[in-house]
């Protein structure tokens, strides 16, 4: 048997050396920029922290850096070539050793919210936009070293802390100079603690993860003394809102498994409210009973929630302002058409032919008007559909025609649609807009000619947006100019255009978009400069038999009737031209302001066969409400509704009667009221009018 030496038995031979508390902590931080002026602008600002920076050109250099060295904050620019700060951002994230270090990406056009959210999306804890400020970039890269030179204190601390039990443990003898040591490393602890923004915690690894040491810093945040926590195992987790408790308590226990963790969650405090608060942790082993528990640090983030809430209103106010001032600008065209004629009109007099021209010349704006306002509509899914099941193919089969004359001779239309049956329940008309929107950007994509291509198949699996595999997968390509990844973003934006003025209007997409997902689908784009774009239409596939369209009225021609109608508008000029009109066709006509009064002559007139009234209503009572009492009483009553507007989804959703947008033809009133009022076989016209036709 080999004996060992006397030293090789010593219980010591296994002791660590205790952490340093007098050395100053250093902090690295590592700047990513491919461009020189762009790096050394950022060393420039920083420099004067005193802290050791590190230039990397490129993510990949970044990444090895990362390899090598631990950073306190990264400044990761998000325009690179090759891997740009997005996808470096997530390779970081990917890795435990990096994944809770802080970056702040740097950008100097990725402004709108999408990006931001993106960003913030990626793992970002910070954007600064460029040119930097040497300021505000010196301020926010402070303020997160001082995070991680506080962290790293308390992981210090807690490693000291440690010691000092290992060392009281194994040597007995050195007790006294040990509880000396400890504490002086308490009060060193104390006087950090006291002097920083933060709140330092120790607590219980297990629910409510009662605390068993909280700084004084706390009573600054919360309003309450640390004793209070301490003393009530489950007052911190009892003023969680109750929306963020689950999700807390999930990550928190998370870290038995991870090690670490970092959440953000409202707090309700002394005086009431709720304020936003940043908890991060790392799980450390305690010395005395052998049970873990978890040092951390709270922060308190009610400032940046309220600076972020801010900056999201800001986009969409702008968003806002760019919509209004679009219908400003093309609404204001056409009412200078309109009362510039109808001036004409009332102060000059004119042949015949030049008057029938000028009242054409409104009609057209009139006409137009009413088209922008659809497309508005469109947008915001707010427009009344007429979907019908129709055969997608044989929809874009009938369409070609139409396409090709849109493209013009030098593009060359390509048409893909297989087979297979592909039935969707949609409104036939959007969709034929829908298709000649996107002929017309194809073409001008495409100056010098070019292929338009549509293809229609079933998608094979599901697709992110919610819709299953099997779903309808309309494709519209071109091979033009491309767009860039920010033209992109914003096309299906109301009044965004890349065209000359006076080219395009910038709703043609956007209605696309709101038609499309009103008809419970989903479009997205795919282009790439030079090479051409790609629309793909998804569609859900429909079970129900294919319908025929509904049959346009004839503009040439009006019938009318000798029946009595109720018309309810509360708009007083709508009211006046509708009664005129219906008057002019022969039928007998009433009218009310409201619901009020239309029940009220309803109950008086019993020779009222039907009721025609506007769906949004005053009085808090609409005209589906209005509708349904009068059938409660008047079974037999004939229903048509109209709305300019049907405002809540759910409103319209629940009719049950026939519903007439606004603004409507005399032709096409007149035939929706036969259409009513005959029985279903159409008896022979009472009454034609032909100068209605022409003047309504």
């Amino acid at each position: 048997m080999i004996a060992l030496p006397p030293e090789k038995l010593d219980p010591r031979r296994d002791r660590r050396d205790p952490a340093d508390l007098t050395a100053p902590l250093c902090a690295k931080v590592l700047i990513v920029d491919d461009d020189e002026r762009n790096a050394f602008a950022a060393v420039q600002a920083l420099e004067g922290l005193g802290h050791e920076l590190v230039v990397a050109s490129s993510g990949e250099e970044a990444l090895r850096r990362l390899l090598k060295d631990d950073f306190a904050v990264i400044l990761l620019d998000l325009h690179m070539p090759g891997m740009d700060g997005y996808e470096t951002a997530a390779l970081i994230r990917s890795r435990k050793r990096t994944s809770q270090t802080p970056i702040v990406f740097l950008t100097a056009i990725f402004r709108d919210e999408a990006h931001v959210f993106k960003a913030y999306s990626a793992g970002a804890v910070d954007m600064v936009f460029k040119p930097v400020d040497p300021f505000i970039l010196r301020s926010k890269v402070s303020v997160l070293v001082d995070i991680y030179l506080r962290t790293e204190e308390a992981k210090r601390l807690a490693a000291h802390r440690q010691w000092l039990l290992d060392e009281n443990a194994r040597m007995q003898a050195a007790q006294a100079r040990t509880e000396q040591a400890l504490r002086r490393s308490e009060a060193h602890q104390q006087a950090i603690l006291s002097c920083l923004p933060i709140t330092f915690h120790a607590r219980n690894v297990e629910p409510p993860f009662a605390p068993t040491f909280i700084s004084d810093g706390v009573e600054a945040i919360t309003g309450f003394p640390p004793e209070r926590f301490v003393s009530e195992p489950d007052f911190g987790s009892s003023r969680i809102h109750p929306d963020d408790l689950a999700r807390v308590v999930e990550t928190v226990s998370a870290t038995t498994r991870t090690g670490t963790y970092a959440c953000e969650f409202r707090w309700r405090c002394a005086d009431g409210q709720y304020r936003w608060l940043t908890d991060q942790g790392v799980l450390a082993p305690s010395g005395e009973t052998g049970e873990r528990e978890i040092f951390g640090v709270i922060m308190d983030s009610t400032e940046r929630h309220r600076l972020e809430e801010q900056l999201a209103q800001a986009h969409k106010m702008e968003a806002v302002g760019q919509l209004t001032g679009g219908v400003a600008h093309d609404f204001n065209n056409l009412l200078t058409v309109v009362l510039g004629n109808i001036d004409i009109l009332a102060r000059r007099p004119e042949d015949e032919v030049k008057r029938a021209s000028r009242i054409d010349t409104i009609r057209q704006a009139a006409e137009r008007g009413r088209a922008l306002t659809q497309q508005l509509l469109a947008f915001s899914r707010r427009q009344n559909l007429r979907p019908v099941t129709v055969e997608v193919r044989q929809l874009v089969q009938d369409f070609e025609p139409l396409l090709r004359q849109a493209v013009g001779d030098a593009v060359t239309v390509r048409l893909d649609l297989g087979d297979a049956p592909l039935r969707a329940n949609i409104d036939v008309g959007q969709m034929e807009a829908a298709l000649l929107n996107l002929a017309v950007n194809a073409r001008d994509a495409m100056p010098n000619g070019g292929t338009f291509t549509i293809c229609a198949s079933l998608t094979e699996a599901n697709d992110p947006s919610g819709l299953p595999a099997g779903s309808i997968c309309l494709a519209v390509e071109d091979t033009g100019t491309g767009m860039t990844p920010e033209v992109c973003e914003r096309v299906f934006e109301p009044f965004f255009t890349t065209k000359e003025i006076g080219r395009g209007s910038g709703l043609g997409l956007s209605q696309i978009y709101g038609f499309v997902q009103q008809s419970e689908g989903h479009v997205r784009i795919e282009s790439e400069i030079g090479v051409g774009s790609r629309f793909e239409i998804l569609l859900p596939m429909s079970s129900e038999p294919v319908q025929a369209p509904e049959p346009k009225p004839s503009i040439d021609e009006m019938v009318g009737g000798s029946e009595r109608i109720l018309v309810a508008e509360d708009d007083p000029a709508v009211l006046r031209m509708t009664v005129d009109l219906l008057e002019g066709l022969g039928y007998g006509v009433a009218s009310a302001a409201n619901a009020e009064q239309a029940m009220a002559i309803l109950r008086e007139d019993p020779q009222i066969d039907l009721l025609f009234s506007d769906v949004v209503m005053p009085g808090g009572t609409s005209g589906i409400a209005l509708a349904r009492a009068a059938q409660r009483e008047r079974p037999e009553l004939k229903i048509l509704l109209t709305s300019g507007f049907i405002g809540d989804k759910g409103l319209v959703g629940g009719a049950d009667h026939p519903i007439l947008d606004k603004p409507y033809a005399a032709p096409v009133l007149a035939a929706r009221l036969r259409e009513l009022l005959d029985p279903p076989r159409r008896a022979p016209a009472r009454r034609r009018s032909r100068g209605l036709a022409k003047s309504a």
